[in-house]
């Protein structure tokens, strides 16, 4: 019978797989996007002043209203991204990219030979979670470039894990558990 405090570690990587390939995505669609164009005309569109010196255009981002922010492609694939991340921290058991692996691709592996603490990949979720949650508050405030590097770091940090099983939210969960600073319980009452 498996232990139920333990999961799949093919689990994780499987959902990294899927979040890194829409992160991808949503990195080239902020790209595009109004974060990182500048006024209407593009990237070097300047606008003379009376004195002949030139000054560049105020970014699209800041131009945008916020519904011209919250309707960029890029803004909404994150979007979706930071709602799958919510998900999968408040409840693991019911997220997409779980259910999806223990339904139809756990059942053609072989049986799981490696099982993990499901902590630390719950812990990476919401490191997930606080990157994109701030790049989508900083494109909705206006910052240029925001949406963009945050979904790249989140891919970064995805691609990681499902390439090479490198999982760089986990490995900050365990730096933080030896300093003591969570996931260590208290002494047991007497």
């Amino acid at each position: 019978m498996p232990d139920p405090t333990r999961i799949d570690a093919r689990g994780p990587r499987f959902a990294a797989s899927l979040t890194a390939v829409l992160l991808l995505v949503a990195t080239a669609l902020s790209l595009l996007g109004i974060s990182t164009r500048r006024g209407a005309f593009g990237w070097f569109a300047y606008q003379p002043l009376a004195d002949a010196t030139f000054r560049p255009e105020a970014w699209a981002v800041q131009q945008a209203s916020l519904l011209g922010r919250a309707a960029d492609p890029g803004f909404l694939l994150v979007l979706v991204v930071a709602l799958l991340f919510v998900w999968g921290v408040a409840w693991p058991r019911t997220a997409p990219w779980g259910v999806l692996y223990r339904r139809l691709v756990q059942p053609r592996l072989a049986p799981p030979t490696e099982f993990e603490d499901p902590r630390p990949p719950r812990f990476a979720q919401g490191v997930g979670l606080f990157v994109t949650a701030a790049g989508l508050l900083l494109h909705l405030a206006g910052v240029p470039w925001a949406l963009p590097i945050a979904a790249a770091m989140a891919f970064v940090a995805a691609f990681l894990n499902a390439v090479f099983g490198l999982c760089l939210g986990c490995q900050l969960y365990l730096v933080l558990q030896r300093a003591g600073l969570i996931g260590r319980r208290g002494p047991a009452a007497a």
